[in-house]
């Protein structure tokens, strides 16, 4: 199961967390306090174990569709990396980083 945690310090992330929670059933929502990407909020990482992790910053609810095509994309991905972004629409710009698995 992935899990996309949602920084609540920032501006939209709680209100975020509430939409994620309910349109994707398929995925764990956590919140945190913080995820240090003030400049751009909200902040939203994905994880899943043996698998790439990412970090979206600037995300919002209009992002949901974008966010639902990231799993698909994640769960299709070998250990989780995504090497074509394209179809993350919006999101692809969002990305500040992505952390390859533990071997």
């Amino acid at each position: 199961m992935v899990r996309l945690t949602i920084c609540a310090g920032c501006s939209g992330g709680d209100a975020l967390a509430d939409v994620l929670r309910e349109a994707l059933p398929e995925a764990e929502i956590a919140r945190a306090d913080c995820l240090s990407v003030c400049t751009d909020p909200a902040t939203v990482a994905a994880q899943a174990e043996g698998r790439a992790t990412y970090v979206f910053s600037g995300v919002g609810i209009a992002d949901e569709a974008d966010i639902r095509a990231f799993l698909a994309e994640y769960a299709a991905a070998p250990k989780g990396w995504i090497e074509d972004a394209r179809p993350l629409g919006r999101l692809r710009f969002c990305l500040v980083t992505r952390v390859p698995a533990i071997p």
